[in-house]
């Protein structure tokens, strides 16, 4: 019987990581857009809680993963930590869906997963001078990274306060993310239908800031596309 030779495994194992590798931020996109837009498909919002979430979940930690392959520092250690937190906070929430501080755990866990994940795309972002597939892909990784930080930022003062926002479905905890996911897309893209608005004075000064966040953000991210086809040319 033909045994496979160690050496040629380790080497069909290395050419899949470097495929990946140079496909990560297109990784990352899919993960981020599946977590963010899946309820489009599902109706089932019991379902979307219990199974479907931590998938998610799962998903967008496999997909961020490559950001930081090969690197040693305090924060590749922290992040590798705290992906398992994240991964087992949405398999609790069936368990502890009448805990408000569990929710709110949730949210500051979820905000600072996020960030970690949008300075390192920022990171790569600003570093090199040249323009790709990569960049494209990273530069809208960046935009729902900041979609996935204000809509987790807002569902913390929405269970810590209901009345925090005007519209906002709480029948499920899926429900209540789907309808801040719209929320935070519309807000950023400055449509703003009013169909759901914020009902406290922390909620309108955080929905202000995040408006703010992503029209900066859009305005940084042109000039750094420029700049780099500047480069190229």
């Amino acid at each position: 019987m033909h045994n496979e030779n160690p050496v040629q495994k380790h080497s069909f194992v290395k050419v899949i990581e470097k495929k990946l590798q140079e496909r990560k931020y297109e990784i990352l996109l899919f993960a981020l857009l599946q977590h963010l837009f899946v309820g489009i498909f599902l109706t089932d919002m019991g379902f979307y809680t219990r199974i479907i979430w931590p998938i998610n979940m799962l998903i967008l930690g496999l997909g961020s993963i490559f950001l930081f392959t090969g690197k040693h520092s305090w924060r590749h250690w922290f992040r590798n930590l705290h992906f398992i937190v994240i991964l087992l906070l949405p398999i609790g929430i069936p368990f502890f869906k009448d805990f408000t501080w569990y929710f709110a755990f949730l949210n500051i866990n979820y905000v600072v997963f996020f960030c970690f994940l949008f300075m390192e795309v920022l990171r790569f972002l600003i570093k090199p001078g040249y323009i790709n597939t990569d960049i494209i892909s990273a530069s809208i990784c960046g935009y729902m990274l900041l979609i996935e930080i204000s809509v987790f930022s807002l569902q913390f003062f929405q269970y810590h306060d209901s009345t925090s926002f005007k519209g906002v479905d709480l029948s499920s905890p899926a429900l209540t993310f789907i309808d801040l996911v719209y929320f935070c897309s519309i807000t950023f893209t400055s449509i703003g239908f009013g169909d759901i608005t914020p009902n406290t004075h922390v909620t309108k000064l955080i929905t202000a800031f995040v408006g703010i966040a992503g029209q900066f953000y859009t305005v940084v991210l042109v000039g750094i596309l420029i700049s780099k086809f500047s480069s190229k040319n």
